[in-house]
């Protein structure tokens, strides 16, 4: 897994790039002219939807105009996207999402849009790391107990997932496969829908954002075995990371970008990144993206569009090679 270590390592590099190129600007004034709308590909309640969420609400309060959400779930975040990427090229819609864009087209063929023809990149906006969680009922309290688990059971311990595709899915894909061990898949439609089936007892492991499973931890229904990052989470320094739980080596991140339809003059690009900036890094908004365990940064619209090739390239490779296939 030493290559997502590198991956981790890359984010960074790029936070502190997009840190760096940041100019203190007031908004355009002449954009927007109408209320913005915000296509989230994914259902609500996930970490796109969060990210969304706050990123809207700084941009409305910069542009002193109106910021719509729109979810737009289905195959993995291919339907959604494929909206967007139809949107007219003016900067008034905007897609937010999750890695799963970079995921989804080593999933799914066919597939009406391209990520590098079809859009412009505007910013990466932020990344987490993911918490790997089990149900109560499962006899392992860290990571190596449950990898035991898992191996002297075979198929028994079923995963839970925001559905077939989704970052959940590839990041719980990914550990079991650097683990050596098999577990069935249970796509559900949201990952508040998934950590319902965790909660409920019938999944018995999940892998998702921090806001999704920390509040059910002192209820005794859950037990957090690991954070996916490669450093414990300031949000809950308590849970060791996986590699100190059992698996060396292993991070998996999540990281949101924004992107508007290729064809978006650069200028009203320039305009969305450098609003986008300065909105999020808005104390108020620091601190929601904090409570969530995001890390935020920003970065030029060039740097996150090698990024998001790079990371197309990545994810196609690493699906073939474990065989990850949409049930």
């Amino acid at each position: 897994m030493t290559t997502f270590s590198a991956r981790g390592a890359f984010v960074a590099a790029l936070a502190c790039a997009g840190a760096a190129g940041v100019q203190a600007q007031g908004p355009s004034s002449d954009f927007p002219t109408r209320p913005v709308r915000v296509i989230v590909p994914l259902a609500p309640g996930g970490g796109s939807d969060i990210v969304a969420r706050i990123v809207a609400a700084a941009l409305g309060e910069v542009w002193g105009q109106t910021v719509i959400l729109d979810n737009r779930p289905g195959a993995g975040s291919a339907v959604g996207t494929a909206i967007a990427a139809k949107a007219p090229a003016d900067g008034h819609t905007l897609l937010v999402s999750s890695s799963s864009i970079a995921i989804t087209p080593a999933l799914y063929k066919d597939l009406p849009f391209d990520m590098r023809r079809d859009f412009a990149p505007v910013s990466m906006l932020a990344s987490q790391p993911s918490v790997l969680a089990v149900h109560a009922s499962v006899p392992a309290t860290n990571v190596k107990e449950l990898l035991a688990l898992a191996r002297a059971q075979p198929g028994k311990l079923a995963y839970a997932s925001a559905g077939a595709g989704s970052a959940t899915h590839l990041g719980s894909e990914l550990f079991r496969v650097a683990g050596g061990i098999e577990m069935l898949h249970l796509p559900y439609k949201s990952a508040g829908l998934a950590t319902n089936a965790l909660l409920g007892g019938e999944a018995q492991v999940l892998l998702t954002n921090m806001a999704s499973v920390l509040p059910h931890l002192k209820g005794g229904k859950v037990r957090a075995l690991g954070v996916t990052g490669l450093k414990r989470s300031a949000l809950a320094p308590d849970i060791p990371t996986v590699a100190e739980s059992g698996l060396a080596k292993f991070e998996y991140l999540t990281w949101y970008g924004m992107l508007v339809p290729n064809g978006t003059p650069k200028a009203r690009v320039d305009t969305l990144y450098r609003d986008t900036a300065r909105a999020v890094r808005a104390p108020q908004y620091l601190e929601r993206f904090t409570q969530q365990g995001l890390d935020v940064f920003v970065t030029p619209p060039a740097e996150f569009g090698r990024f998001l090739a790079a990371e197309i390239a990545q994810w196609d490779a690493v699906v073939r090679k474990a065989g990850i296939k949409i049930e």
